[in-house]
């Protein structure tokens, strides 16, 4: 495969800055050490708000330029107000974000310009599980799909390279695909 130099292509990713922070987090591996947090209050009924501010990370305490907030509901068919979507659209929402990001920092990287780039997530769930209905059903997604639809300066096996890399480097991806130790605990 060949690429462009990343320098003529404009996907809106400083890649040159990631490189430059792998090399730091290279000389001090302690610094690549995050921790994210998410604070959700309850409102009434299914709904739910995040709020979602600073973080951990480079060795300290980080401040967001703003506070974000999600919130999440469930639909009228739940017998709830449908003011949001649900907690499993979120998740979806989130690998689909993570790959699309990915992908775009991944393309800066090898000089290939996205025209544009959309990642359509489907994911199955048997609401028995979650309704107690029976055991035997997982309560969360029996399985997950990922669709691209990508214009770009690049050849179908350049594109397919690309979704290659972000997948491989997604931490969604990877916390959806891979256990990961979940503690919850009452203060």
């Amino acid at each position: 495969m060949t690429y462009a130099d990343p320098k003529l292509v404009n996907n809106g990713v400083n890649t040159e800055a990631l490189i430059g922070a792998r090399g730091a987090f290279e000389q001090m591996p302690a610094a690549a050490s995050f921790t994210f947090r998410s604070a959700c209050d309850w409102v009434e009924g299914t709904y739910n708000r995040n709020v979602i501010g600073g973080f951990f990370g480079l060795g300290e305490e980080q401040t967001r330029r703003r506070t974000f907030s999600i919130e999440s509901d469930h639909p009228a068919v739940f017998a709830a107000a449908d003011r949001a979507p649900t907690p499993p659209e979120i998740v979806l929402a989130a690998l689909a974000s993570c790959l699309t990001g990915g992908l775009a920092a991944v393309a800066q990287h090898r000089g290939i310009q996205l025209r544009s780039a959309r990642a359509i997530v489907e994911g199955d769930i048997d609401v028995q599980g979650i309704l107690g209905m029976d055991p035997e059903i997982r309560n969360g997604f029996s399985a997950i799909r990922v669709k691209f639809e990508i214009d770009a300066d690049a050849t179908e096996a350049e594109i397919a390279a690309l979704v290659a890399q972000s997948q491989k480097r997604s931490a969604v991806f990877d916390i959806l695909t891979n256990p990961t130790l979940v503690e919850v605990s009452v203060a």
